[in-house]
């Protein structure tokens, strides 16, 4: 390039001499000389510029610091050369060196900025230059407008828009376009419309794919195809920026047909080459679920292209091709493809639903090979893949030896901890996070009230509850999360208040009330609630099935129960599983239709699991059924051979029966093989603290009041007409001892306590971790009456609301 330059100039051999005395002999030797024209600056200047473009700066800086003379264009030529290969600090110093600046200076160096990232240093440049009385012209208002839209300056942008209109330079199609596509960028989709529609004929392609662009940025895919619709029937040709910008559109809408007819396009325009065009057609079919053709595509690139591998392996995840991932991820890895660290968030998303450790941390160990332990967005998806998969320990390790962690990463560990049961340790760490000066996201938000939701401390998710009112957030997620942590705290009028007041509802909304009315013991009003839904258009799903058979089973709807049951696969197509059937058998069971139980069981689509088996030994435990309770917990021996709950059911069947060597031998085997009763326990809160009592504990700070409270509390509700069932009593005792044993069980502990502490005007809610037993059932309901409270009582099962001397269950429980 250099020699054919100076062919077109022709320096005589004194010029060659001028050249070799500016050490630029190596770029002319064995050149024959063509006449005796002397380099002047024209000249020079022309080379300067013809070096920089082939590449060769430090030859062209070399000519330019000796010169003799230098013009504007001198200064701009070898400026604009350091901006445009990113070298800006030099760009910047030879700027602020020249003395006199044209507009072209101004903007060679203004382009720079903004090509290499740094668009607040190239505002502030804007800024400067109009001061000192230089016209920008309209490539460096177009520079300008693209940093705005890059930044998302709309106030910026609105202001270089005021300044165009002054100017005059809105009239023009390059400043125009500048501002359709910050308009656009920004979020102001009508705004871009509007000067879009003032460019009328001399829309040009660039103008037209600013616009798709900003309909597909802004997630209406379905104006971005009809504005692509009316580019093709005026006849502008489409380019390898309107077909991605197109494509993603598609891709946003699911529009995999018009997808297809674009490649169609592609192929015609000849553009289907283009690497660019390629990966987002990957990505389109991709994410319109058509892996076939993504995959087509993927092969037939002839470059191996990260984004487009990226972009498959998250469609694979996304439609649960997960073996698909480890494949493409491997295959990846042996062509040595530069993987970044998309790559690997995707990848492991593939591990939500495998239970494949040993590859998860492989991919792990290659990540830390790699370096990419040190990318926030890949430590964060270890830390929930391995929450996921149930590793809390390996999770809390990756997320301990993060520098800097953000809200993600706090979310995906919290969410970890209470998504596999471990709620206090979730609320700790939540504490932890609040602490640190963390913000927390709605997820995290969510995952915490699920938490106080399983631990029922109701005082915590009060508390979250209103700081999530004062942060002035809305968030559907958090709303279903709040009626369900009320309705399992017990507070149903709570979580009612919270339902009304949500201005949108979906399956999840109305599934969390109608649960939590039925295990509130309101199971008719389950079933209204139901039919509003239904009213609404929204249609159930599995969950919401379960939620009403449970509440025509505690409620003794037989024929309403029966209907939804049939209803589940003729109406909604959702197959019963194994949760439903457990239902039915419940429903049956506590009706005393054991044989229509039994006919059910025997009938299942699905294998019965352990809680059909459990509901059909709770209802013959109820009923009296040895033979068929028998039966019952045999199966259970064999699904669960570690659990005490079939082996004391039966006992206490035998015991009932009057079949004491049965229940010795029960017993007998129970401590042969190391299976023991899960002592009873009882907790009530207060003030933040939980208060815990077992059966005649007394360990309690305030034991001897305690005990002295639950006596004055015996004598009055024994007067009241109370008397203590001591079938519920241990068997090995004395009558005295059976009757003192029921009296100091660990609820009534615990209701002792809440008289003694609690105003008048409060329920009282305890929480027992198993099944409420009858005596104290009927306690309770004395207690009620004769103290005149509301007590709140959450065994394993469902609460009991006790007012005046009734229970909400109806004894039906």
């Amino acid at each position: 390039m250099f020699k054919l330059q100076l062919r077109l100039l022709g320096p005589s051999c004194k010029a060659l001499h001028q050249l070799n005395h500016l050490g630029l002999a190596p770029f002319i030797c064995n050149y024959s000389v063509a006449n005796s024209t002397h380099f002047n600056t024209f000249d020079l200047n022309r080379l300067i510029n013809e070096l920089s473009k082939s590449g060769r700066i430090d030859d062209a800086r070399k000519m330019f610091d000796k010169m003799s003379e230098r013009d504007e264009f001198s200064w701009s030529t070898i400026i604009a050369a350091y901006a445009n290969i990113g070298r800006l600090d030099e760009a910047r110093e030879l700027f602020d060196e020249a003395r006199k600046k044209s507009s072209i200076t101004w903007s060679s160096l203004i382009s720079g900025y903004y090509r290499h990232g740094c668009e607040i240093e190239a505002f502030e440049l804007f800024c400067q230059m109009r001061l000192e009385g230089q016209k920008p012209s309209q490539y460096t208002l177009g520079s300008v407008l693209r940093g705005c839209s890059i930044l998302g300056l709309r106030q910026r942008g609105e202001n270089l828009h005021g300044y165009a209109i002054k100017t005059g330079f809105d009239s023009n199609v390059f400043v125009a376009t500048g501002l359709v596509d910050m308009y656009a960028k920004c979020k102001c989709i009508l705004e871009a419309e509007c000067l879009f529609e003032t460019l009328a004929d001399r829309k040009n392609n660039v103008s037209w794919t600013a616009m798709i662009t900003g309909y597909s940025q802004n997630g209406d895919g379905y104006k971005a195809i009809e504005c692509f619709r009316d580019m093709r029937t005026k006849g502008v040709e489409s380019n390898q920026f309107t077909f991605p910008s197109i494509l993603t559109a598609c891709a946003t809408v699911s529009a995999c047909d018009f997808g297809a007819q674009v490649h169609g396009c592609i192929v015609r325009s000849g553009f289907g080459a283009n690497v660019f065009v390629q990966s987002a057609l990957v990505c389109m079919y991709a994410k319109c679920g058509d892996l076939r053709s993504a995959r087509t595509g993927l092969e037939t690139m002839e470059t191996d292209d990260v984004i487009s591998y990226n972009s498959m392996i998250v469609g694979c995840v996304r439609h649960g091709f997960e073996e698909e991932v480890l494949f493409l991820f491997r295959k990846m890895h042996s062509r040595d493809m530069k993987i970044d660290a998309f790559t690997f968030p995707s990848v492991l998303n593939s591990f939500a639903s495998m239970k494949d450790m040993k590859s998860l941390k492989s991919v792990h160990c290659l990540i830390i090979k790699t370096g990419f332990e040190a990318y926030n967005l890949v430590s964060n998806a270890l830390v929930d893949m391995y929450a996921k998969q149930g590793s809390l320990a390996c999770a809390c390790e990756v997320f301990n030896q993060m520098v800097d962690k953000d809200v993600i990463s706090w979310t995906s560990l919290v969410t970890g901890y209470a998504h596999n049961g471990s709620h206090e340790e979730a609320i700790k760490l939540f504490h932890d996070m609040i602490t640190t000066g963390t913000c927390p996201d709605e997820y995290v938000i969510a995952s915490i009230l699920s938490a106080c939701a399983g631990l029922t401390v109701l005082e915590f998710g009060k508390q979250v509850h209103a700081n999530f009112i004062k942060s002035g957030l809305e968030s559907l997620s958090i709303d279903n999360s709040l009626v369900t942590m009320y309705a399992k705290c017990g507070c149903i009028e709570d979580a009612s208040r919270v339902f009304n007041s949500m201005r949108v509802r979906n399956v999840i909304t109305w599934t969390a009330l109608i649960v939590g009315y039925a295990q509130n013991g309101k199971g008719k009003d389950s079933l209204q609630f139901y039919d509003q839904m239904i009213a609404t258009g929204t249609k159930p799903d599995f969950i919401t099935f379960i939620g009403l058979l449970f509440a025509c089973s505690h409620a003794g709807l037989v024929e309403n129960g029966l209907q939804y049951f049939e209803s589940m696969d003729k109406v909604y197509g959702i197959k019963p599983g194994p949760e439903h059937y457990a239902c039915m058998i419940d429903l049956w069971g506590r009706s005393g239709h054991l044989n229509e139980a039994m006919e059910l069981l025997n009938r299942m689509d699905v294998k019965p699991d352990a809680t059909v088996w459990k509901a059909l030994l709770g209802a013959c435990r109820v009923h009296g059924d040895l033979e068929m309770g028998e039966s019952a917990a045999n199966k259970l021996f064999e699904l669960e051979p570690s659990n005490a709950v079939p082996y004391i059911l039966l006992a206490n069947m035998y015991s009932a029966a009057g079949r004491s060597e049965d229940f010795a031998r029960i017993r007998q085997l129970m401590k042969s093989m190391g299976i023991r009763k899960e002592p009873g326990c009882s907790w009530i809160e207060m003030n933040s603290h939980v208060h815990e009592f077992i059966s005649e504990d007394r360990g309690h700070p305030r034991t001897s009041e305690i005990y002295s409270k639950l006596d004055e509390i015996m004598i009055l509700i024994k007067e009241a007409g109370y008397v203590p069932d001591k079938k519920f009593a241990l068997h090995d005792m004395d009558e005295e001892s059976k009757e003192l044993g029921l009296a100091y069980h660990s609820e009534k502990l615990a209701i002792a306590f809440g008289l003694l502490t609690l105003p008048p005007v409060v329920p009282i809610r305890i929480f027992k971790n198993l099944r409420v037993c009858g005596d104290c059932h009927t306690a309770m309901k004395y207690i009620s009456r004769v103290f005149l409270r509301h007590i709140i009582l959450r065994d394993s099962n469902c609460f009991h609301h006790f007012r005046e001397g009734k229970c909400s269950c109806g004894d039906y429980w």
